[in-house]
């Protein structure tokens, strides 16, 4: 037979707790309650693993600590790490409370349920992410050192990292009006490479020639210098400036691609449009763009036949409302 209390022979249940508290002497219930062994074994239990779990936590935080300084990590990824396994460890103690004090056995399998829903709700980025990581280990489309373009963003980057959920990308350009890498990292999760163009400065089948014949390989682009002449200076003068100057800069880059500069003009409003076009390096173009302007600067200011063209508005009614100077005509005989 049970006691009145029922707990003498049955485990730990908060309904009959509350039930026989409130029709019985609330001190007499206290008495009996804290007299019952099986009461005292479950909250010692409980009691048990609360300082079990904190003492695991404070074994294994200072586990981590030691392994994350040790590899050079910073106190910033201490403090994450430690976050995250609290969060685990915490989860992992209450459900085991809850069950070892509820039959927890059919709600588990209805919260397993819809859990699993919502987790594979809640994953789907993150597992396309992983896919798209795999494919790009794979089929390499682009590699760590390339510098790659997302339109669709504004982005251009070189690759510093590809990982399982992020592709790391060093910012070119961004807080300075060049195509220079500026230090700042930005995370691209892998899920939006399945959905964005990618501009890859590095074509592949350049890589595989690099592969072949031994050379060093390097992105290398096609890129101009626009100049703007008078309609009197000498076209041929100013093409061999142009070309001279970009000969002199990309000389090696000549010899590695094979491809000489060129002139390409266009009629403008001002004078004449001069495009100078050549190959460069990807990640040197702004220092390559800075050798080849100041060469042409100088050559020009060392040229009396050719001048840069300055855009002149004229406008009748300002020249009207000049004061016009006194004519003074000398008669000669």
């Amino acid at each position: 037979m049970h006691s009145i209390y029922g707990f003498s022979e049955e485990p730990f249940n908060v309904s009959k707790v509350a039930r026989y508290w409130l029709a019985s002497d609330p001190l007499e219930a206290m008495m009996k309650i804290l007299e019952n062994s099986v009461w005292l074994k479950d909250v010692a239990i409980l009691a048990s693993i609360v300082v079990g779990a904190s003492i695991f936590y404070k074994v294994s935080s200072s586990i981590i600590r030691l392994t994350v300084m040790k590899a050079k990590g910073e106190e910033g990824d201490v403090k994450m790490l430690l976050g995250l396994w609290r969060i685990v460890i915490i989860s992992i103690s209450a459900l085991v409370a809850l069950n070892f004090m509820f039959n927890l056995g059919l709600m588990m399998a209805i919260v397993s349920a819809f859990g699993g829903m919502i987790i594979g709700w809640s994953l789907q980025r993150p597992i396309t992410g992983f896919t798209a990581w795999i494919i790009i280990t794979l089929r390499r489309p682009f590699k760590v050192g390339d510098r790659i373009q997302l339109p669709a963003q504004g982005l251009t980057g070189d690759v510093v990292d590809i990982g399982p959920m992020y592709t790391t990308l060093n910012q070119v350009g961004g807080a300075i009006g060049s195509e220079e890498s500026v230090g700042r990292h930005i995370l691209i999760p892998n899920a939006m490479l399945f959905d964005n163009l990618i501009i890859n400065y590095t074509p592949k089948n350049r890589l595989e020639m690099c592969r072949l014949s031994g050379e060093k390989s390097e992105s290398y682009i096609l890129d101009e210098v626009v100049t703007r002449v008078t309609f009197d200076s000498k076209l041929e003068v100013v093409s061999d400036i142009l070309l001279r100057a970009a000969r002199e800069v990309t000389q090696d880059i000549i010899e590695s691609t094979g491809q000489e500069p060129y002139i390409r003009c266009e009629m403008w409003d001002y004078g004449v449009i001069v495009r100078l076009r050549y190959m460069t390096r990807a990640v040197d173009r702004p220092r390559i763009v800075h050798e080849i302007t100041k060469r042409i600067v100088k050559a020009f200011s060392e040229e009396d036949s050719v001048d840069f063209a300055i855009p002149y508005v004229y406008s009748y009614k300002t020249a009207r409302s000049r004061p016009q100077k006194p004519y003074i005509h000398i008669a000669t005989r």
